[in-house]
């Protein structure tokens, strides 16, 4: 596991990844791309780095990862090699093992109502409402905003809520939420998404400014945070709308 743990700070920190990824980048170049087979050992590469969960272990086989990625972009790096993937606009949908990694640690159940902050290309959306989630994700960007609720509903999760705005002021109208996970990095933990996160409920975040960030885990207990250091990681900085 050891060995595993810093493979993944060294593919977060520098981009680097594995021989196999450049394999299915060819693979992704063909006209008979087999998307299954590439996210069956994109599942097996998460079983073997220490994803656990069975859910988010099928969630993550069951969602079409290359259909996330806008048509320019795909071909550029493998869809389902474990490192990020360009998505325009300077961001890029996380590498497979942060997103499951992350999604393991929030724990989410059926039926729960989670705020996402940093909808991207939708593809995180996508593995939280497979798991049977309420899904509600803030996007600054508006063309990404519009390009995540077009493949969300095309690959049939219609019912996850996409706003175009600001993550730091959450979505209060749908608040309280059990969950919240935020793909972005603040410097600071925003006081909107605590108070808008329900009792007992719990977020994971990225946290530190753009040369130093640690992901956090936080549970809200009579009214307080409970704060675990986790992973260093590296994602794009938490910025607020105009």
């Amino acid at each position: 596991m050891k060995k595993v743990m810093v493979y993944f700070i060294v593919c977060v920190l520098s981009g680097l990844f594995l021989p196999s990824c450049l394999e299915n980048q060819m693979a992704d170049n063909k006209r008979n791309f087999d998307w299954g087979k590439n996210s069956a050992a994109m599942v097996q590469q998460l079983r073997t780095y220490g994803i656990k969960d069975v859910r988010v272990l099928k969630a993550m086989s069951t969602i079409r990862r290359h259909k996330f990625i806008p048509e320019e972009y795909l071909g550029l790096v493998a869809s389902y090699g474990d490192h990020p993937c360009p998505i325009g606009y300077n961001q890029t949908i996380s590498q497979p093992y942060i997103v499951a990694y992350m999604t393991e640690k929030l724990n989410v159940q059926p039926g729960e109502r989670v705020l996402e902050i940093g909808t991207g290309s939708g593809y995180q959306a996508a593995v939280l409402a497979e798991l049977g989630a309420q899904v509600y994700s803030i996007e600054i960007i508006p063309e990404l905003a519009d390009h995540a609720r077009k493949v969300l509903a095309a690959e049939g999760y219609e019912r996850v809520k996409v706003l175009a705005g600001d993550g730091y002021k959450g979505w209060p109208e749908y608040s309280p939420f059990d969950a919240i996970i935020v793909t972005c990095a603040p410097e600071d933990i925003p006081q909107n998404l605590v108070n808008q996160l329900k009792e007992g409920g719990r977020m994971i975040l990225p946290l530190g400014g753009s040369g130093r960030q640690r992901l956090v885990i936080l549970q809200k207990k009579e009214g307080r945070i409970q704060k675990t250091d986790d992973l260093p990681v590296r994602f794009v900085p938490m910025v607020h709308g105009s």
